[in-house]
């Protein structure tokens, strides 16, 4: 694969083979975010653990303490009173009648489904849709629930799902590198803590096996994980 000048300017910053402290490494990844855009920082962890069992998944959410720097559009699937307390919360859409076909015809103007636990059965007739987009409400990320004022601040404020996937990896954004290594390392310690928290009882030997950063377009900066003693 070839890479464009920038990319390879940036390349010659990191040491090969050496695992930075988390704030050395994003303010590495600043550096080397050189698009004409804020870039996205995304962090990569790989897990000791085997996707295929289902004793051993690891999925979950954690609001970040800085955002993502992303406008999160929410739709809530609700009932009832449920439905004023999703717009008084903020919520960009609320399902009506007419949603599921919208959806099942193509659109998708959002980036997180929040129902409530009753609507389910709706919610689950777009299966297809949404399950292959990652957006199919799960309790275990908090977008099943009764209380869906709460969701909606919590993904407007910066909430992320993280899990698995078949090569048993977590990638997950961390913020813009616009937002400095200070704010991104606490962005990143927050998922790391739930990650490790997460941590499958029939996990065996190392949990956290290796930690990439990097931004949109700029290269991987591996980061030493001892602090976070999994």
């Amino acid at each position: 694969m070839k890479h464009g000048k920038k990319y390879r300017e940036s390349v010659k910053l990191i040491e090969t083979g050496k695992s930075y402290e988390a704030i050395d490494a994003l303010g590495l990844v600043c550096q080397t975010a050189k698009a004409k855009f804020d870039e996205t920082v995304e962090i990569h962890i790989r897990l000791g653990v085997d996707s295929r069992h289902a004793d051993q998944q690891v999925r979950g959410a954690v609001v970040l303490p800085n955002g993502t720097g992303k406008t999160v559009r929410t739709l809530v699937f609700a009932k009832g009173d449920k439905i004023k307390d999703a717009q008084d919360a903020g919520s960009d859409y609320v399902a009506d009648d007419d949603t599921v076909k919208k959806i099942q015809d193509g659109w998708m103007d959002f980036d997180v489904v929040i129902a409530t636990p009753d609507m389910m059965g709706v919610v689950g007739r777009l299966g297809k849709v949404l399950g292959p987009r990652g957006l199919m409400p799960n309790p275990k990320a908090g977008t099943v629930t009764p209380d869906v004022a709460k969701a909606v601040q919590e993904a407007k404020a910066g909430k992320i799902e993280y899990r698995l996937d078949k090569a048993n990896i977590i990638h997950c954004p961390i913020g813009k590198a616009s937002f400095g290594g200070e704010k991104l390392e606490q962005n990143l310690d927050a998922l790391m803590t739930a990650v490790v928290k997460a941590k499958p009882a029939a996990a065996k030997g190392t949990y956290i096996r290796s930690c990439t950063v990097s931004s949109t377009m700029g290269p991987g900066v591996k980061v030493n994980t001892v602090k976070y003693g999994a």
